[in-house]
């Protein structure tokens, strides 16, 4: 395993944590009425426990090469997308689809993984905890 792996492997914990504790609230708060409020908090840590490991140790292998935004653009368009079609599959029903209440969700995934790149733009501004240069 290369310098560059090790790095990603001992930033997981780590970024793990910091994402969750920033987009559970989120998802607390925003996720539509009809989830419970243990499911709202359970997948604050499922949601982000199933994208997180692809965009911190395998998209940032693949765009080594690649410019920045190209690693972001790909990673925060992946992570929301992944989770929505994540969070349907396991509570989604028939007679919500396209509801308001389907929209509010994935619309509640989205700032939760919005809130957790401007966290992550603020500690790399500040050179803590850079994945990718």
């Amino acid at each position: 395993m290369d310098a560059r792996s090790v790095q990603l492997w001992w930033f997981l914990p780590v970024g793990y944590l910091l994402t969750v504790a920033v987009e559970t609230p989120v998802l607390l708060l925003c996720l539509s009425a009809r989830h419970p409020a243990r499911r709202k908090f359970l997948s604050g840590l499922w949601l982000t426990a199933c994208t997180y490991p692809v965009v911190v140790l395998v998209l940032p292998l693949l765009f080594q090469s690649s410019s920045r935004f190209a690693y972001l653009v790909t990673a925060e368009t992946f992570a929301p997308v992944a989770e929505c079609a994540l969070f349907w599959a396991a509570f989604g029903e028939r007679d919500e689809l396209g509801r308001a209440s389907m929209w509010r969700d994935f619309a509640a995934i989205t700032a939760a993984n919005l809130a957790s790149f401007a966290l992550g733009e603020l500690l790399n501004v500040y050179g803590w905890f850079g994945v990718v240069s």
